[in-house]
C-alpha cells in the first residue's frame, strides 16, 4: 500500500512509523532538521507499545514529487491545514482517500471543500504523541488508536484495506459505526478544559474539584451537545456526564495542548476549538454563552 504521511510529527510519525517498519510503500512529508534526520538515520519511536525504528525511510519536503498514493494521512495541525490541502492534488488519483486527523469537527469539510467528500476519510488519533528532536517520536499515553470511516459511514474495500493495513502493523484500527458522533465526542471533551484551563492556567484536578470551575465545564461542554443536535449529529443522551467522569479520571496535573500552546506563545488550535463552537453556534442560532467569554478572553492572547 503507498502512503503518504503529511506532518511528521508525532501522530505521523507514530501511525506512519508503525505502517513503514509492516512493508508499506510510506513517504514522510518533513522540514528542516527533522528531514534531514529522517534522510540520515531513519525514523526512532519510543512507545509505551514498544520501541522500533525504520531505516532508510522515504522522507521529502517536496509533495507534488511523491505521486499519487493509496491514502493520505493528512496529520498536520489545524492552523498549518489551509497550505496542506493546497498541495494535495498531485497526490490524489482513482479511489485515493485523505484521512483527516486533526482535532475539532471542521476539518473535514474544510478538506472536502477542495478534493470533495469521496476523496475524504474523517478520523481521530487516540494517541499522546510529540517530536523527541529530529528524527525522533515519543509516544507517552493513549491506546495508539485510529478511527475512521467513510463520510456517510458505509463500508468499502478502501476502508477495510486501510483498517487491514493498521491491524498488520499493530495499530489498534476502527471503522467507526458513526464517525461524526465519534469526532463531537472528542470535541465536546477535549475544548471546554482546553479553553477554561488556557484561561484560568489551571489543570485538571483544579478544574474539576472546585465547584464554579467543574460548573463551568458542565455548562460548556451542554453548550457543544445542543449545537451537535442542531446539527443532527447523533451523541450519547449521557455524554457530558460521560465526559466529565472521563475527565475525572485523567492525571490531575493534565492539560490540553491548546493550554500548552497559548501558555508558552506558540501558535493554537484555538479557532478549530473553542471558535468553531462560537461559529457553528452562530450558524445554528444555538447560544454559547460560556464557550463564547473564553474564545473572546483568549482571543486577546493570538
Amino acid at each position: 500500500m503507498r502512503i503518504a504521511v503529511i506532518g511528521t510529527g508525532g501522530v505521523g510519525g507514530y501511525f506512519g512509523g508503525r505502517l513503514a517498519a509492516a512493508g508499506h510503500d510510506v513517504t514522510f512529508v518533513a522540514r528542516g532538521a527533522h528531514l534531514d534526520a529522517l534522510r540520515r538515520n531513519g525514523l526512532t519511536v519510543e512507545s509505551a507499545a514498544g520501541d522500533f525504528a525504520v531505516a532508510p525511510v522515504r522522507a521529502t519536503d517536496d509533495i507534488a514529487g511523491i505521486g499519487e498514493v493509496d491514502h493520505v494521512l493528512l496529520c498536520v495541525k489545524t492552523w498549518q491545514l489551509a497550505p496542506a490541502i493546497a498541495a494535495l492534488p498531485p497526490l490524489l488519483g482513482d479511489g485515493t482517500a485523505v484521512v483527516t486527523l486533526q482535532n475539532g469537527v471542521e476539518a473535514p469539510h474544510e478538506v472536502a471543500g477542495a478534493v470533495g467528500r469521496e476523496a475524504v476519510l474523517p478520523g481521530t488519533a487516540k494517541i499522546i504523541a510529540q517530536l523527541d528532536g529530529p528524527g525522533r517520536v515519543r509516544h507517552t499515553g493513549g491506546p495508539g488508536l485510529l478511527s475512521f470511516a467513510e463520510w456517510d459511514n458505509r463500508p468499502t474495500d478502501r476502508v477495510e484495506r486501510l483498517r487491514a493495513a493498521l491491524d498488520g502493523a499493530g495499530v489498534a484500527a476502527v471503522v467507526s459505526e458513526d464517525i461524526w458522533a465519534e469526532l463531537w465526542t472528542k470535541f465536546l471533551f477535549v475544548v471546554p478544559p482546553g479553553g477554561l484551563g488556557a484561561v484560568t492556567d489551571a489543570p485538571f484536578g483544579a478544574l474539576r474539584s472546585r465547584p464554579g470551575t467543574r460548573r463551568l465545564l458542565v455548562e460548556a461542554m451542554t453548550e457543544i451537545r445542543q449545537v451537535a443536535q442542531a446539527l443532527d449529529i447523533k451523541l450519547p443522551d449521557d455524554v457530558v456526564p460521560a465526559s466529565m467522569a472521563f475527565l475525572d479520571q485523567q492525571p490531575a496535573a493534565g492539560t490540553t495542548s491548546l493550554h500548552r500552546d497559548l501558555a508558552a506563545g506558540n501558535p493554537s488550535e484555538l479557532e478549530a476549538w473553542t471558535g468553531a463552537v462560537v461559529r457553528l453556534g452562530e450558524r445554528t442560532g444555538t447560544p454559547v454563552p460560556v464557550n463564547r467569554v473564553l474564545h473572546e478572553v483568549l482571543s486577546l492572547r493570538t
